[in-house]
């Protein structure tokens, strides 16, 4: 029986993981597809003792992995986005089909690649891309397709949910848990995209296409970080009966799309607020199903490697189907793309946690509630805290409002002088409408 041949760009931890399941579990795959996957070609600048490449073909250049007139399917699993761009159109253009688990690749270049592939009736698979192990995207585009998607909210990125995690539970500030988390490989020594929402907004952006058949738009996602949560926010949250959860949250509100990443207030019966350490999980919300929940681990070898195989599976079947009547790229055809708008953050509806200090002194509360009102701002809770070195912290809970006009409360609240500037305001989401 002839065999499906699979070139692989890349041998860090995903690769080794790829090579290990493909080898591991050959006889199994190939029932599933109806015939052998074998694996072509290696290119890497290097041999990783994680996986035995033993009589496997390899290249210290990655290109000539694309350029194999033998590989069937080649496998971007280099990172980052310049040369893996490079390498995945010269592969395409080869009539290769890609599978890839380059969340920023797809983000930011994806309907470039898309378009390429159409024109060279390949197929891109990139279910790896988002979550790791979790099938979130086949069960997004495939499985939930009967319904109209109303949001998506996620925790997609472990390394900024494992902070938030040992903050809880250990009461140990960021510095200290993020410094623990580099240890342990969980955060890089670099870890902006982790902590500050760019992986996060890139695996959203994918997710908010598939769920409202939308253009991939990376840019226009807001971020923002955990570095300025503390332990007072932990500790206030949980009293109000929440817990902060780092979240990509994408919603159709009928006006348009948000697209957003940043720290976020979810009630602690919600099963999302249940997720700890490194793992991840996804909810969407659709009008048919209602909530529903997807839970696993969003990295490693083996869970990510388990993703890229299962699309080598997909497209090992789908070779002999003809490129138009195969599953699109990102569940909706090209020609029914929605045009919807992505709206500003400004223009996004939620309730708020704020946190200030004000000095001890009368009439400073009622000058904050009263521009507060002003803006047409209602709120649900306020708890008042010990005076610590002559300022005293206030914690509020406010209802829906438009960021926009918390945006100018917040700065007319911040020019008082009795009020500290640095407030800490931090968004509230039930994820029950």
């Amino acid at each position: 029986m002839k065999s499906i041949k699979v070139g692989i760009a890349g041998l860090g931890t995903v690769g080794s993981g790829t090579v290990n399941v493909l080898k591991r579990n050959a006889g199994e795959i190939a029932r599933r597809v109806g015939q052998p996957i074998e694996i072509a070609h290696i290119g890497a600048r290097r041999d990783n003792p994680a996986c035995d490449i033993t009589g496997i073909r390899v290249s210290r250049d990655v290109f000539d992995v694309a350029n194999d007139p033998d590989v069937d399917i080649l496998v971007e699993l280099i990172g980052g986005t310049d040369v893996a761009r490079e390498l995945v159109l010269t592969a395409i253009g080869n009539g290769k089909h890609i599978v890839t688990a380059n969340k920023a690749l797809i983000a930011e270049h994806g309907n470039e690649i898309f378009l390429a592939a159409q024109e060279h009736g390949v197929d891109v698979a990139f279910e790896a891309a988002v979550a790791g192990g979790i099938p979130i995207l086949k069960a997004l585009g495939e499985g939930l397709a009967a319904n109209h998607i109303n949001w998506v909210a996620g925790i997609i990125n472990g390394t900024g949910n494992y902070i938030l995690t040992e903050m809880e539970q250990g009461a140990r500030g960021f510095d200290e848990v993020l410094a623990e988390a580099q240890a342990l490989g969980y955060a890089e020594a670099d870890p902006t995209f982790d902590v500050e929402g760019v992986d996060a907004a890139h695996k959203l952006t994918i997710l908010a296409s598939i769920a409202f058949g939308i253009p991939l738009q990376f840019s226009k996602v807001y971020m923002e970080g955990i570095s300025r949560i503390t332990i007072e926010d932990v500790n206030s949250a949980a009293q109000f009966g929440y817990r902060i959860k780092h979240l990509g949250i994408a919603k159709d509100t009928g006006n348009g799309i948000e697209l957003r990443v940043h720290p976020t207030l979810i009630p602690q019966e919600i099963m999302l607020a249940a997720v700890n350490g490194v793992m991840n999980a996804v909810m969407i919300d659709g009008d048919a199903v209602g909530p529903t929940l997807y839970y696993g681990a969003g990295a490693g070898a083996e869970p990510t490697a388990s993703a890229v195989v299962a699309d080598i599976i997909e497209l090992g079947r789908e070779l002999t189907v003809d490129h138009h009547e195969r599953v699109p790229y990102l569940g909706f055809h090209t020609d029914q793309m929605s045009d919807e708008p992505v709206l500003t953050i400004e223009d996004i509806s939620c309730g708020y946690y704020l946190r200030l200090h004000v000095q001890d002194k009368a009439g400073v509360l009622a000058d904050v509630t009263r521009i507060l009102s002003d803006n047409r701002i209602s709120i649900e809770a306020m708890v008042q805290k010990e005076v610590d070195e002559g300022l005293v912290p206030i914690v509020i809970l406010t209802h829906r409002v438009r960021e926009g006009d918390m945006n100018e409360a917040l700065k007319r609240i911040a020019a008082l002088d009795t009020v500290d500037n640095d407030i800490m305001r931090i968004r509230v989401e039930t994820l029950d409408a």
